[in-house]
């Protein structure tokens, strides 16, 4: 299916029936990353999996940016009438999520925020080396937009009163002060760290995280 924007078309698909729920991947990749994850989550959610702009089959713009992301999350959201919806973010997606949610034009039921990060500082130095020498080699701008975004204050996220569920891996690209620090700054947030795992093997092409998605955002 295909939402206008105004501005461009985003692609995305649309499964289930009950409360709605959208899911947006990260940098690189297209909604069809949750395929296992979304199957199970459409038996209790209508599911929306978004391909952001410049990623899977949306249209492609010069602004790559995650302020430009998170307008489009905003207006699929407002268009679409989608009311309250709960949101999983993976990586680029859950940088999208925080920004759409603190433009305070949208408001989300709950907020599931897999491997997020406020800031390249976040990144452990092997991890941005290795970033470094790939955009170095190819130019490409989504490379280059995590090397130079986002620039989150951590201190911002104290009005975003959502109930949030912050889950990060055990070896992901980022420290667990990371993951803490985004916890902490939640007025209403948990945490939940996936030991044996690294910043994408429990998310793409898994359903590992249906249990306790299914939980969080069943409850309450």
């Amino acid at each position: 299916m295909i939402f206008n924007t105004g501005k461009l078309e985003l692609y995305y698909e649309k499964t289930g029936e009950g409360c709605p729920l959208v899911m947006l991947h990260g940098n690189g990749e297209d909604g069809t990353i949750f395929g296992p994850l979304a199957r199970k989550l459409s038996r209790h959610f209508t599911v929306y999996l978004i391909d952001s702009r410049n990623h899977g089959r949306s249209g492609r713009m010069d602004d790559v940016s995650y302020d430009a992301m998170a307008e489009d999350l905003v207006d699929f959201v407002n268009g679409l009438g989608l009311c309250r919806p709960h949101i999983v973010g993976f990586s680029d997606g859950a940088i999208t999520a925080i920004m759409a949610s603190l433009t305070g034009r949208v408001r989300f039921g709950k907020m599931a925020l897999l491997g997020p990060n406020l800031s390249p500082k976040d990144f452990r130095p092997e991890f941005l080396t290795e970033m470094e020498n790939i955009y170095a080699n190819t130019g490409d701008p989504l490379v280059n937009l995590m090397l130079t975004e986002p620039d989150i204050d951590p201190m911002s996220l104290h009005s975003l009163t959502e109930p949030v569920l912050v889950i990060g891996a055990e070896n992901d690209m980022y420290p667990l002060l990371t993951f803490t620090t985004i916890t902490d700054g939640l007025p209403n947030a948990r945490l939940r760290i996936i030991y044996g795992h690294d910043h994408g093997s429990y998310i793409v092409g898994s359903d590992l995280l249906y249990g306790p998605l299914k939980d969080f955002f069943c409850v309450g």
